[in-house]
């Protein structure tokens, strides 16, 4: 059986980037300036931190989608599970039908919360004791290692990818671009931080707030301005 590697980290990469500030002003200003050249419509975004704030406050949205980021994100697949709950993203992802995944696991750090407390939608995680972490950590491997294990077999002995992928687990890292733009990005940082300060505080799973923070990064330095604002509007986006 190929070497099992445990892992606790989320990889999040920019490929691409074509954004910026200046970009909300210009096709904000559109809508007013007729059929005037585009050189007249004004890049700057010095000169309108006031344009991008009242659209974002008064959540005039389109704006904010003329404009692209795509980011490489390397999460187990149960993380990729939550990202396509937003169906203003694009996505391409590692397909299990075409190439063999590699043997590489989710295991929650030891930091990670473990316990739940309270009902569905009132509730909070807070840190486990040493003997429920060795629990998930035991667990975690012993059936990745079995599972993993009997997807090789499968495939050794001539059986479909498609099919063989079947008895991997969620825990299974694997890879996807993702593509957005502001608005969407907003969105997804709306519902994937948890901000108590935020005007709709949310509280997403650990794992895909891990990403969420580092596509957060990516934006607030591409788009300084309009990051700003959705933070002082309360983190709704518009």
């Amino acid at each position: 059986m190929a070497g099992v590697v445990f892992r606790s980290d989320m990889k999040v990469e920019m490929v691409r980037c074509a954004a910026q500030d200046a970009d909300v002003v210009w096709s904000a200003r559109v809508s007013t300036a007729g059929d005037r050249s585009l050189d007249d419509l004004g890049r700057d975004p010095k000169e309108a931190t006031g344009l991008i704030r009242y659209l974002l406050l008064n959540r005039h949205g389109t704006p904010f989608e003329h404009n692209s980021f795509t980011f490489f994100v390397n999460a187990p697949i149960f993380v990729f599970r939550e990202f396509q709950r937003h169906r203003t993203l694009s996505f391409n992802e590692w397909s299990g039908r075409y190439a063999q995944l590699d043997p590489e696991f989710y295991m929650p750090a030891p930091d990670r919360p473990l316990v739940q407390v309270g009902k569905t939608g009132h509730y909070e995680f807070v840190p486990g004791s040493d003997e429920q972490y060795e629990t998930v950590r035991d667990a975690t491997e012993v059936s990745c290692r079995v599972a993993y294990e009997q997807y090789e077999r499968m495939l050794s002995a001539g059986v479909a990818r498609e099919v063989a992928r079947g008895v991997l687990p969620v825990a299974t890292y694997s890879s996807m671009f993702v593509t957005m733009n502001a608005r969407s990005i907003m969105h997804f940082l709306s519902l994937r931080t948890k901000d108590l300060d935020s005007k709709f505080p949310s509280y997403p799973q650990y794992e895909i707030e891990l990403v969420a923070r580092q596509i957060e990064a990516f934006f607030a330095e591409a788009m300084p301005i309009t990051h700003a604002a959705f933070e002082e509007g309360g983190r709704v986006a518009p």
